[in-house]
């Protein structure tokens, strides 16, 4: 008489055996998906809000004065209510002259650390490698590969606005000659 091997006993029943790894393997399918799901969405969520901009708006325009750069916060275009503190973003906001304003992002185009700004200097300053722009952002000194990245800045209706957008800035940045 041969070994029978199969998942049924004679009976017609499954076997003790054969009951648990069927159990066992349906719970490792029911993991691996939920532990699947979050990954998918933050593979797919990006490319669904690829071109999502928002312009927010920094505030009336007699709040900032000429030739003055400041630091401004406001929310990210992907603003969703769970979101937290990662919700907010900022960018480095000056007034060039009376209706002119030219916004820079926050992060050195060479590892994303915050810029901070020195105004006695004018120069954008990266405390992790020692990067330096110009008050035009352009590169001074250090490794950064490009040019402090430019948010689209408007005045409308005597408020300041910025366009925002849930890809990070930094990414954006086009090498300039």
């Amino acid at each position: 008489m041969k070994l029978n091997r199969k998942a049924m006993s004679e009976s017609g029943k499954l076997n003790r055996r054969t009951f648990i790894i069927r159990l066992l393997m349906a719970g490792s399918a029911f993991v691996g998906f939920l532990l699947s799901v979050p990954v998918i969405g933050a593979l797919i969520t990006p490319l669904l809000e690829k071109n999502k901009q928002v312009w927010r708006s920094l505030g009336n325009i007699d709040e900032y004065q000429v030739g003055n750069t400041v630091l401004v916060n406001f929310k990210n275009a992907s603003s969703l209510p769970w979101a937290g503190i990662t919700d907010k973003t900022a960018a480095w906001l000056r007034r060039v002259s009376e209706n002119e304003f030219v916004a820079f992002s926050v992060n050195c185009t060479h590892l994303g650390c915050p810029v901070r700004w020195i105004e006695d200097a004018d120069l954008f300053m990266c405390p992790c490698h020692g990067g330096v722009y110009n008050k035009d952002g352009s590169n001074a000194a250090g490794p950064p590969p490009l040019p402090l990245p430019k948010y689209p800045v408007r005045v409308r209706n005597n408020h300041v606005e910025i366009l925002t957008s849930p890809i990070p800035i930094t990414t954006l940045g086009e090498k300039t000659a």
